[in-house]
């Protein structure tokens, strides 16, 4: 019987302090994904993972970026991450070779096993702007000599392109999805504010349902 039967398994696997296994590159943190696997295992022996396959390949090419998906079962609970490949810099990889693809599977793989609790402070923040916010107006100085307060600075979040918001537009006239329903789906009021990494899950979520 796992040891995560008889209680929340998020609550326990979120309890581990990763902290001696987390290594720093460049300005950024990772869980070695060793470490990760083992925890997870020893805390659920019948954890299960899977990377997935797009037309029978461990990527998916989009225009814009390479993306890799892996899906993480715990106690019957499945979670899946999506992840761009990346450099060591965080930054998107025009043309990743196999060892590209192969670390980013890892990364993946981590990321989804924290969705289930283990490591998952290490990311808090990670997707928030680093944009320094603006000093409080002081109301009480005389307008003339008042400093004009800047704007907050948003976040800067790629959202799909025009070329993007097309193809999706076609497919929801070539299956008779609802953009409401998508929008709501996505958490966005508009179809432009889809972010780019979302993209292909809007696409292959069309594109089954055209299938079906």
């Amino acid at each position: 019987m796992d040891q995560l039967s008889d209680d929340n398994s998020f609550a326990r696997l979120n309890s581990i302090n990763v902290s001696a296994h987390v290594e720093k590159k460049g300005q950024f943190d990772y869980l070695s994904w060793p470490y990760a696997v083992t925890q997870l295992r020893l805390a659920s022996p019948t954890a299960s993972w899977e990377v997935k396959r797009f037309d029978g390949l461990p990527y998916l090419a989009t225009e814009t970026g390479f993306f890799v998906e892996v899906v993480v079962t715990v106690q019957g609970v499945t979670l899946s991450q999506l992840h761009p490949v990346l450099d060591a810099r965080n930054k998107p990889i025009p043309a990743p070779t196999a060892f590209d693809i192969n670390t980013s599977i890892q990364r993946c793989l981590v990321k989804a096993i924290a969705l289930h609790g283990l490591g998952l402070y290490i990311y808090a923040g990670e997707d928030l702007p680093t944009a320094t916010m603006p000093e409080p107006r002081d109301e009480h100085k005389p307008k003339a000599t008042t400093t004009k307060v800047p704007t907050p600075i948003r976040s800067r979040v790629a959202t799909i392109n025009a070329t993007q918001q097309a193809q999706i537009t076609q497919l929801l006239n070539e299956t008779g999805a609802e953009l409401d329903r998508l929008l709501e789906y996505f958490g966005v009021d508009q179809l432009e504010q889809i972010k780019s990494a979302e993209f292909p899950r809007v696409i292959r979520s069309l594109e089954h349902r055209r299938a079906a």
